[in-house]
C-alpha cells in the first residue's frame, strides 16, 4: 500500500481541462490571486491594525520630539576662464574643464581635512551643537548622571582628558559636523550647491559660507605652496648647475692651455695661420709670376736686338726719362750745331760726346734695371719658399691639433649643455618667482549663504506621509510574517500543496454552527442529524469510503500527531452518524493511557478490549450498546496492567477478522503518533488511516514528522481532516476551502 494518496489537485477537472493551481483568476500571472491576498489581509486585519498604528504613532512621536533644522545653501562654480596677468605657465594647473573634474572637487568640499578647518575657524569645539560634551543632560542621560553623581562620580573635564580621548572627541566634532553637510553638483552644470543643516537658522548660513570660503582659501594655499616649493627647489638645483657649469667651462679651457689650442674671435690660431700663410704664399706666388713675366719680356726684347728703351721698367723709371729729355736737348743741340758748324767743329764734337755719354747713361740704367728685375725674381722666389715652409710647418701643427679638438669637442658639447639646463632653469626659475603673489583660484562663490527663514526639518507634512507610508508597509510586512510563521494548515489547498496528499474534509466547531446553547457534540450528532455539524462527519465518512478505489474499507484507524486534536470526539461522531445511517458500527477505545471514549460516555466498564485479547472474556461480553444511536463500543477497563506489545499479537489479528465479519464499519481510536508507538504497529492492520490535525493549530513539521513515522509500515493515509474548524472565520478568511461558503449554504441545514 502507498502512504500517500493521488492530490486531487493533480487530477483534471470534468471537461478535461487542467485546473489552475489554487484557483487563480485569469489575466493574473501564475501565483498571484488577489482574492486569496484580501482573504489573507482580512484575518489578519488586527494585527496589521495593530502593526500599523504603532509604526504611525511612533512615526507622528518621532516628528514633534525632532529638533527643527534649518538648512542654508551656497553656491560655488569652477571658473574655466582664468586672468592672464603674465603669459607664464603656471606651477600647479587649472582644473580640467570635465564632468570627473567636478565630481572630484565636490568630494574635496566633503573631505574631513577641510570640516577641520571649518571647526578651527568657527571654535565648533565650544559650540553644544557639536560637542555633546557641553550639552545639557535631559532624559536617561538626566537620571544616569544624578545617579553617578550620588556616588560620587564626576564627569571628566576637558583639562583631565587624555591625548587619546581629546583626539576621540574632536573627531566625533568633526563627524557631526560633516553630518550636517551636503554637496550636490547642479545638474551637468559647473555649479557646486553647498548646503548645511544646524538648528541654528544664522549658523546654518555661517558654516555654509565658510566651508565655500575655506574651499577656495585651500585652492589659493595650494598654488602658493607649489610655487614656493617649485621656486625653492629651483633656486637649490640652479646653485648646483651653476657650480657643474663653471667646473665645465674651466676643463674646456685648461684642455685649450695644455694642448695649445689657443684661439682669437672664435676661430683656432693655428688655423688663422695657415690661412693667414695661405693668403701670403699666394701672393708671394704671384708676385714671382709677375716678377719672371717681366724678366722674361725684358730679356725677349734685349734679344730682339732693343736697345732696351721700350722695356716697360725702363720706360716708367725716372731716371731714364730724365736722361731721355736730357738726350733730346742734346740732340737738338747737335742738330743746330752741325746745321751751322758742321761735323768737325768742336761744339759739334762735344755736342756728340755729350749725347754718347747720355745714351752710355742709359744703357747703364737700363741694365742696372735688367739686374734689378733679375734680384727681384730671385727674392720673390725665395719669399714664395720661405712661406709654403711655414704653411707645410703650420699644417703639421694642425694635424696635431685636430686630434686634441676631438675631446676638445666633447668637453664643449657638456659645457654647452650645462649651460642650456642652467640657462632653462634659470629661466624657469624667473617664470616661477614672478607668479607668487598672483595666484588664483579655480573657483568662486557665484551665491552667498543667506540665512534660511523656514526649517527643512522635520517636514511634518512629508513625515506623516512617510510615517503613514511605513505604517502600511510594516502591517503588510507583519501579515507576511504572520501568513510565513504560520505552520498550521487553514483550508483543503494548504493540506493538499503543503502534505501533498487528500483532503477528507472539516469537523467543524460546534459551537461555531450550532445556534443557541449548544450540547456535547456526541450527542448533538444524535439530537442534531440533519445540522450541518453531522452533515460533516456524513462527508468525513464518504471521504473514507472512496479513498481506496476499488477496495472494500471497514477498518479505520483514526489518529494525529499530538493529542487534544479531537481523535476520539471524532471517532465517537463518526461512530454515531454512521450507525444512524443505518451502518452496523463500532468503535474500539486503543489508547491504552487516556481511555477517552469512557470519559465521554460517561461509563466505566469492568472488562474491554485487553480482557478479550487476553481471553477472559468473549467479544459479546465486552461490546457495549450504545442505545441512542445503535452502534456498538469495545472500551477499554480500568486497570493496572497494560501489556508491552497488544496490538501486534495474533490475539488482535483474529479480534479485527471476528469485527470486520460482524460489522459494516470498524473505528480504531488510536493515540497520537509522536508520542506513543502503538498507532505504528496499529495502523497497518487497518484498512485506512485517517490523520486529523486541528484547525490551524497543528504544526505542518509535526504532521510530516508524524507521515514519516508510517513510511514504511505498509499503512495507507487515507487523507488529512481538520478538525475544530471556526466556520463563522473559514467563511470569512478561508478562501480556497468549501467552508468559505458556508454563509450561503448553511440555511440550508436544520439546526
Amino acid at each position: 500500500m502507498n502512504l500517500h494518496s493521488p492530490s486531487p489537485v493533480d487530477a483534471d477537472n470534468d471537461f478535461g481541462e487542467r485546473a489552475s493551481p489554487g484557483g487563480v483568476m485569469p489575466g493574473l500571472p501564475e501565483g498571484l490571486d488577489l482574492r486569496r491576498i484580501f482573504v489573507a489581509f482580512r484575518r489578519r486585519l488586527r494585527l496589521f491594525t495593530a502593526v500599523a498604528m504603532a509604526v504611525l504613532l511612533a512615526s507622528v512621536l518621532v516628528t514633534l520630539q525632532a529638533t527643527p533644522k534649518y538648512t542654508a545653501s551656497a553656491s560655488v562654480m569652477l571658473d574655466t576662464r582664468k586672468e592672464r596677468v603674465s603669459n607664464v605657465e603656471e606651477v600647479l594647473s587649472g582644473l580640467p574643464a570635465d564632468s570627473s573634474a567636478v565630481d572630484t572637487e565636490v568630494e574635496v568640499l566633503k573631505s574631513r581635512q577641510l570640516a577641520e578647518r571649518v571647526v578651527k575657524s568657527l571654535r565648533l569645539e565650544e559650540d553644544p551643537e557639536f560637542n555633546s560634551a557641553l550639552r545639557k543632560p535631559s532624559g536617561v542621560k538626566m537620571v544616569l548622571g544624578g545617579i553617578g553623581s550620588l556616588l560620587g562620580a564626576k564627569a571628566p573635564s576637558a583639562d583631565s582628558l587624555t591625548a587619546v580621548q581629546a583626539q576621540k572627541r574632536h573627531e566625533q566634532i568633526v563627524d557631526r559636523v560633516l553630518g550636517g553637510l551636503s554637496v550636490k553638483r547642479a545638474g551637468l552644470t559647473y555649479v557646486i550647491k553647498v548646503n548645511y543643516e544646524s538648528e541654528n537658522p544664522a549658523k546654518a548660513a555661517l558654516i555654509a559660507n565658510k566651508f565655500s570660503e575655506l574651499y577656495l582659501l585651500e585652492q589659493m594655499e595650494a598654488k602658493f605652496d607649489a610655487t614656493q616649493q617649485a621656486t625653492n627647489w629651483l633656486n637649490s638645483r640652479l646653485g648646483e648647475l651653476r657650480g657643474q657649469v663653471q667646473a665645465d667651462d674651466a676643463a674646456v679651457q685648461q684642455y685649450k692651455i695644455a694642448n695649445n689650442l689657443l684661439s682669437a674671435s672664435g676661430t683656432n690660431l693655428t688655423e688663422q695661420e695657415i690661412s693667414n700663410y695661405n693668403v701670403t704664399l699666394s701672393q708671394a706666388q704671384a708676385q714671382v709670376a709677375e716678377d719672371q713675366a717681366r724678366l722674361a719680356t725684358a730679356r725677349a726684347q734685349l734679344a730682339k736686338g732693343s736697345t732696351g728703351d721700350d722695356v716697360g721698367e725702363a720706360l716708367s723709371s725716372p731716371v731714364v726719362q730724365q736722361l731721355r729729355q736730357q738726350r733730346a736737348t742734346v740732340s737738338a743741340q747737335v742738330a743746330d750745331l752741325q746745321g751751322r758748324y758742321g761735323d768737325r767743329h768742336p761744339e759739334m764734337l762735344k755736342a756728340k760726346r755729350q749725347l754718347s755719354d747720355i745714351d752710355g747713361q742709359i744703357q747703364q740704367e737700363i741694365q742696372r734695371i735688367i739686374s734689378n728685375l733679375e734680384a727681384k725674381t730671385s727674392v720673390s722666389r725665395q719669399r714664395a719658399a720661405a712661406v709654403g715652409g711655414s704653411l707645410g710647418g703650420a699644417k703639421g701643427t694642425l694635424a696635431a691639433n685636430s686630434r686634441a679638438m676631438v675631446r676638445l669637442n666633447e668637453l664643449q658639447r657638456t659645457a654647452d649643455a650645462s649651460r642650456t639646463l642652467y640657462e632653462s632653469y634659470l629661466n624657469r626659475y624667473k617664470e616661477t618667482s614672478t607668479q607668487q603673489g598672483i595666484e588664483q583660484s579655480d573657483a568662486r562663490v557665484v551665491s552667498k549663504a543667506k540665512i534660511p527663514t523656514g526649517q527643512s526639518s522635520p517636514k511634518v507634512g512629508l513625515n506623516l506621509a512617510l510615517g503613514l507610508l511605513l505604517a502600511v508597509g510594516s502591517g503588510v510586512g507583519a501579515i507576511i510574517l504572520a501568513e510565513m510563521l504560520d505552520a498550521g494548515l487553514a483550508t483543503a489547498e494548504d493540506v493538499e500543496r503543503r502534505l501533498e496528499t487528500s483532503y477528507l474534509g472539516a469537523v467543524p466547531l460546534l459551537a461555531s454552527v450550532a445556534e443557541g446553547k449548544s450540547d456535547s457534540p456526541i450527542d448533538y450528532v444524535v439530537e442534531k442529524p440533519l445540522s450541518s455539524f453531522s452533515e460533516a462527519f456524513r462527508n468525513l465518512r464518504a471521504s473514507i469510503l472512496y479513498s481506496r478505489l476499488g477496495e472494500p474499507v471497514k477498518v479505520v484507524a483514526i489518529t494525529s500527531a499530538l493529542p487534544g486534536e479531537g481523535k476520539t470526539t471524532t471517532s465517537l461522531c463518526l461512530a454515531r452518524s454512521s450507525a444512524l445511517q443505518g451502518l452496523r458500527t463500532v468503535i474500539v477505545d486503543c489508547d491504552l493511557r487516556r481511555r477517552t471514549v469512557n470519559r465521554m460516555l460517561d461509563a466505566e466498564p469492568v472488562a474491554g478490549l485487553i480482557e478479550v485479547l487476553g481471553g477472559e472474556i468473549t467479544l459479546d461480553e465486552a461490546l457495549v450498546f450504545d442505545t441512542a444511536s445503535g452502534a456498538s463500543f469495545l472500551p477499554l477497563a480500568k486497570t493496572n496492567f497494560t501489556p508491552k506489545d497488544v496490538f501486534g499479537t495474533v490475539a488482535m489479528d483474529k479480534l479485527l477478522v471476528d469485527l470486520r465479519a460482524r460489522f459494516d464499519l470498524v473505528i480504531l481510536d488510536t493515540a497520537p503518533l509522536l508520542p506513543v508507538a502503538d498507532t505504528r504497529v496499529l495502523a497497518p492492520k487497518a484498512d485506512v488511516v485517517v490523520f486529523l490535525a486541528r484547525w490551524r493549530k497543528t504544526p505542518q513539521h509535526a504532521i510530516e514528522a508524524a507521515f514519516r513515522l508510517l513510511a514504511g509500515t505498509g499503512s495507507h493515509i487515507a487523507g488529512v481532516a481538520l478538525t475544530q474548524v471556526d466556520m463563522k472565520q473559514q467563511a470569512k478568511y478561508g478562501y480556497g476551502d468549501p467552508g468559505y461558503y458556508y454563509a450561503e449554504y448553511k440555511k440550508y441545514y436544520v439546526s
